[in-house]
C-alpha cells in the first residue's frame, strides 16, 4: 500500500508545527474545575466527569478517546481495558492522532509498521488501531489484575514502562465516562454551528467503532439506535456528542436525558416524565 507520508521538508515543519500543539493539548487535558460561563462564552470542549475533578478535553480527544471505548465494546473488553488504553495513549501521543512519532512510529498508540502493526494509514485509523492494541492487550495473561502500567507496557513495549503510571488515574475516570459505566459523564459544548446534518455517516462510523448497530430512522431527521444495556447506551451517546460537529449532530436523547447542541452550556438534561417514550430505556436517539 503507497505510503501518505510527507516530504522530508514538509514532514519537519509538520512536527514542529506538532510539537506546539501536543504541549497545547497537554496543558488543557487534566483534572479541571468547569465554571458556570454564561452561554454566549461558552468554549468548543468536550468534558469527563463532574465538579472540581472534571477532565477537560479537546473535541478531538474526546473523538479518540470515544472512539477507543466504541472498539472495546464491540470486542467486549472490560472498562478495565479502556482505562489500559487511555493510559497508553495518553502517554504516547496525549489521545491525538499524529502521523509522525520516535523512529517510524504513528498513531494514537505511536504503533510501529516496522513491528508489524500495520501500515502507516491503518494505524493512523483510531479504529484499527485501537482493535490492534485491544487484540494484544487481550493476549497478555491476567491483565485485568495487573498494574495499568504493566499491562499498558506488556502491549507496548516501551523504553520506560513506568511512565503510563502517571495516566492510570485519568485513564480509569475517562473509561468510567466513556464506557458509559457512569451515565451522562460525558458531555461537549460547542461554540459554533456544525456542519449540515449527516446522519448516514454517523451511523456508519457508529458501525465501525462498536460493530454493527441496530438503526432505524425516527422523525425528521432522526435516527433511532437500540442498544443492548445501559452502559453500551451511555457509551454510544458519548461517541455521538463528541463527533456532533463532525456530523451536524444537534440533538441526543437516552435514558430520559437530552442534549442539544445549541441550547445551554452543553450539559445533559433531564427530561420531565410526561416528555419520555417508552423506547427511552433501550435507544439512543440522534439527529
Amino acid at each position: 500500500m503507497p505510503s501518505n507520508r510527507k516530504p522530508a521538508k514538509a514532514q519537519g515543519r509538520s512536527r514542529a508545527a506538532a510539537a506546539v500543539v501536543v504541549v497545547v493539548v497537554a496543558v488543557v487535558i487534566g483534572f479541571l474545575a468547569i465554571s458556570n460561563s454564561p452561554v454566549h462564552q461558552r468554549p468548543t470542549l468536550c468534558t469527563a466527569g463532574s465538579g472540581s475533578g472534571a477532565l477537560e478535553l479537546t473535541v478531538g480527544q474526546a473523538g479518540i478517546a470515544s472512539t477507543i471505548a466504541g472498539v472495546a465494546s464491540s470486542r467486549s473488553m472490560p472498562p478495565r481495558a479502556v482505562a489500559i488504553a487511555y493510559a497508553a495513549a495518553l502517554q504516547e501521543s496525549k489521545l491525538t492522532d499524529p502521523d509522525y512519532g520516535d523512529r517510524d512510529s504513528v498513531g494514537v498508540f505511536q504503533q510501529r509498521p516496522s513491528e508489524g502493526w500495520g501500515t502507516p494509514r491503518q494505524i493512523e485509523n483510531p479504529v484499527y488501531a485501537s482493535s490492534r492494541f485491544f487484540a494484544a492487550l487481550a493476549a497478555v495473561p491476567r491483565y485485568e489484575h495487573l498494574p495499568i502500567y504493566a499491562a499498558a507496557q506488556a502491549v507496548q513495549h516501551s523504553a520506560d514502562g513506568s511512565a503510563y503510571g502517571q495516566y492510570a488515574t485519568m485513564g480509569k475516570q475517562l473509561a468510567d465516562a466513556f464506557t458509559g459505566t457512569k451515565p451522562h459523564d460525558v458531555w461537549c459544548s460547542y461554540g459554533s454551528p456544525g456542519h449540515r446534518v449527516k446522519l448516514a455517516a454517523a451511523s456508519e462510523a457508529l458501525n465501525s467503532a462498536f460493530g454493527t448497530l441496530h438503526q432505524s430512522k425516527a422523525g425528521d431527521p432522526a435516527t433511532t439506535i437500540r442498544v443492548g444495556s445501559a452502559q453500551q447506551g451511555w457509551a454510544v451517546a458519548a461517541w455521538l456528542l463528541s463527533h456532533a460537529s463532525t456530523y451536524g449532530v444537534t440533538n441526543v436523547r437516552f435514558g430520559g436525558f437530552a442534549w442539544q447542541a445549541n441550547k445551554g452550556t452543553g450539559h445533559w438534561v433531564k427530561l420531565p416524565a410526561s416528555a419520555r417514550t417508552p423506547a427511552d430505556a433501550n435507544a439512543v436517539v440522534f439527529g
